[in-house]
């Protein structure tokens, strides 16, 4: 029978699919297969198998730069220029300082250590003054007490910048603007004394063995007193402080003196018997002496804002 129609489109029956036969499945069984994974030519289970991983990548991208022919040449290259500037820092080093020269001023040990220490407090029971040589050279000074060293003075200066922090601190006036300012004003005062010995030493003309290691290291030891005598003021107030600065002042110009007198007094009588003159000996002379007298000079200028 006909239906009219009223908007309605006439469709076409639907086919019923079959039911699923056993030849005919959802999903295909491929837990047979895992022989096939273990086969030859294949990965086995956890191994990415398509393809080579990054760490293998990278490793092949190393070996093929280190064959390459220009990153060698590269290399090489790069190689030659940081020991071309090697060389030119060690021989611009050298042109200022002798490496060898300054370990020879730091080869000490204990014993010398403790003896040179007893010298600078208590120079007037030391005798024998000499330094000793071996060949023309002089020994270092674990052999040699008399030899000066760079060890005490390096030591002993900066001993003093914490000493001089410690006593700004009890008196409630430390900050590391004025600790700087101690430092700095310390090192100054080395600088300038040893550019005037050498500038002494060149206007008379005075032939010694004495070095510019050899005039920082005398300019050195007063640090030594100088603890000595901070100690003493924060110890025992401002009669220890004087007590301990005269007592060093003593010493250290006592020593001065007895040391450079084996370097730049002997001279006098070798120029005295070619010129016959006796004018730049009495100078030499003054500039030992001149040299002793101004060491506690520069002590109290150091020392004394430190005990109040």
């Amino acid at each position: 029978m006909d239906l009219p129609q009223h908007g309605y489109r006439a469709t076409k029956p639907r086919a019923r699919a079959a039911p699923p036969t056993a030849d005919s499945v959802l999903f295909e069984d491929t837990s047979s297969a895992g022989a096939a994974v273990n086969s030859p030519g294949y990965y086995t289970h956890g191994y990415n198998v398509g393809g080579p991983s990054n760490d293998m990548q990278g490793v092949g991208g190393v070996d093929n730069l280190f064959n390459d022919p220009m990153a060698n040449m590269a290399v090489m290259y790069g190689s030659s220029l940081a020991n071309q500037g090697k060389d030119i820092v060690n021989k611009e080093i050298s042109r200022f300082m002798s490496v060898n020269k300054l370990k020879y001023f730091f080869a000490v040990d204990t014993r010398y250590v403790l003896k040179k220490l007893m010298i600078l407090m208590f120079p007037y029971t030391h005798q024998d003054w000499e330094v000793r040589y071996h060949r023309d050279t002089p020994l270092p000074p674990r052999q040699d007490v008399n030899a000066p060293d760079l060890y005490i003075p390096t030591m002993a200066f900066i001993t003093y910048i914490l000493l001089a922090g410690m006593a700004l601190g009890i008196q409630k006036r430390f900050s590391p603007e004025v600790l700087g300012l101690c430092a700095s004003t310390a090192l100054v005062w080395i600088i300038i004394e040893v550019l005037v010995m050498l500038l002494s030493l060149y206007l008379l003309t005075v032939h010694s063995d004495l070095s510019t290691f050899d005039l920082i290291a005398y300019s050195g030891y007063k640090y030594v007193g100088m603890i000595f005598i901070v100690l003493c003021g924060l110890l025992f107030g401002s009669d220890g402080y004087y007590v301990a600065l005269a007592w060093s002042s003593c010493a250290l110009m006592f020593f001065i003196v007895r040391s450079l007198k084996m370097k730049i007094l002997p001279s006098i009588s070798s120029d005295s018997m070619v010129t016959g003159s006796n004018a730049k000996p009495q100078l030499r002379l003054y500039v030992t002496a001149a040299t002793a007298v101004f060491q506690p000079i520069i002590i109290y200028w150091l020392t004394s804002h430190l005990v109040r």
